[in-house]
């Protein structure tokens, strides 16, 4: 399991990787001023990884233009990035961050719970074209929880899996240990409802986790 802080000022970056994030991410459409300079003070103040996010407002974000606008913005920025998230709906743009030898991070963020048949043909789309698989819903109870903790369990890896919302933010800490392999949390700024900050989840994490010797 990684912690990926999701920033939306590039200079938190020092700050994120002091207390124990693994990865970073640009959050493109929640940032001001030129995206290679946001890239540039990224580098300068850590030696992290970086997803660049590009966030559609159909899927939560800020970014309201169509695919091949999308692709503009992003393009100069696949060569200085280590990952490039693409949701579904920009998927035809994939090849050429293949081709740059990025990483994709193939997403979908949905305001609802999808049924469990549903989720795995989402992944299995999603793996079409992404290195790795991140398939964010929302849940409406308990039980919405539990499928989505069984999908985790039983999906091809690797896979991230999580919550939109506060109401059941739990579900975050949980799902690394049934197999979602990053944990999105902010420095500062969340860029989403219910996110903890990365020190918060550096916590959670020490005091969850297995305490040698014989089992009681």
């Amino acid at each position: 399991m990684k912690i990926v802080a999701a920033l939306t000022d590039p200079a938190q970056a020092s700050r994120a990787q002091e207390q124990g994030a693994d990865i970073v991410e640009l959050r493109f459409d929640l940032m001001d001023g030129d995206p290679l300079s946001c890239v540039q003070t990224c580098k300068d103040v850590c030696s992290l990884p970086i997803i660049a996010t590009l966030r559609s407002a159909q899927e939560g974000g800020q970014f309201f233009g169509d695919t091949g606008v999308w692709y503009e913005k992003i393009r100069p920025l696949i060569p200085l990035v280590d990952y490039v998230d693409i949701e579904q709906r920009f998927a035809s743009c994939a090849l050429q961050v293949k081709e740059a030898g990025k990483m994709i991070i193939a997403s979908h963020h949905s305001g609802e719970m999808m049924p469990l048949h549903v989720l795995f043909v989402m992944e299995r789309e999603l793996r079409a074209y992404g290195d790795i698989v991140k398939i964010i819903v929302t849940p409406g109870n308990k039980e919405d929880i539990i499928e989505l903790i069984a999908f985790t369990h039983a999906v091809k890896r690797p896979v991230c899996t999580g919550v939109m919302g506060a109401q059941f933010r739990f579900a975050r800490a949980i799902l690394p240990f049934f197999g979602s392999e990053l944990v999105y949390c902010h420095v500062g700024t969340a860029t989403a409802a219910g996110q903890y900050s990365v020190e918060e989840f550096v916590r959670l994490m020490e005091l969850m986790k297995p305490i040698p010797g014989p089992s009681s």
